[in-house]
Order: structure tokens, then sequence, then C-alpha cells
């Protein structure tokens, strides 16, 4: 994880939510990023960008039926922890909920691949480095 330089603070800041959705057996869903973005072949959480105007849990709603084709109610998110990184000249401020509950069967809309693992197989996965600080607590949590 990067450390801002007081000296020359961060041009923007990028506000992005992610869910750790676990499965009756504990696991946790990751998904692949697909070829033609950055940090392509990467695992990260399923998630994306809040939008000007929304709330971070509506933006986690919207992305999680864009991105997967499940329908979480807001109920169903709960705030587990954050991380802060520098990503190029943005600041990242990435929040991840923990969700348990969920309608629909998660699809790979807009990712390579999806896999269902232990918090522990985490830590050998390529992941961008915000997620990498979050598998700790994560495995505390589930």
């Amino acid at each position: 994880m990067s450390v801002p330089d007081p000296g020359n603070p961060p041009k923007t800041g990028l506000v992005v939510v992610a869910a750790a959705l676990v499965d009756r057996d504990g696991r946790l869903l990751v998904q692949q990023r697909p070829e033609g973005l950055s940090m392509a072949g990467l695992w990260e959480f399923p998630g994306g960008k809040v939008e000007p105007g929304e709330t971070p849990e509506r933006a986690l709603i919207r992305e999680l039926a864009e991105e997967l084709g499940v329908d979480v109610e807001q109920a169903c998110l709960a705030p587990a922890c954050f991380a802060s990184d520098m990503l190029g000249d943005r600041h990242l401020l990435l929040l991840l909920y923990v969700c348990r509950k969920w309608h629909g069967t998660p699809v790979a809309h807009h990712a390579s691949a999806l896999r269902w693992v232990r918090p522990i197989e985490l830590y050998g996965l390529a992941m961008p480095p915000a997620d990498k600080p979050l598998i700790g607590l994560l495995e505390a949590l589930v």
C-alpha cells in the first residue's frame, strides 16, 4: 500500500465499494479482472465506483446487479472494513461490505472468471494492492 506524499496531494479521490459475498460453506466470491482493463488478470471482490449522488450501499447494490446479476437488499450489506491507497495520482478509498444473503446465482457478466475460495486461499491469489490488507480482516470475520 502506498502512502500519499504530503508535499504532493492526490489530484482527485475515488470511492469504490466491494462485497465479500460469503456462501453457506464460508467461502468468498472473487472475480478476475478482464483483459483490456487496468490490473487485468487480478482477482478482486465484486463491486465498483460510487457515482455522484449515490450512497455507497446503493452503488454496491447496483454494481452487484450489473456485474453478477444478483439482487441484494441494503439490510444484507454489513460494513466490514476499508482500505486507503494511491492509484496513480488519485486517492482510492475502498469500502468493503460482507454479504451473506442475496437473490440469484452469480454470473461473470463483467469478469473473466468467478471463484469461490476460503479466506486463507486469498493469500495465494494475485490481487490489487488495496485488496490485500483486507484479507486478514476477512479471515477473522468469516
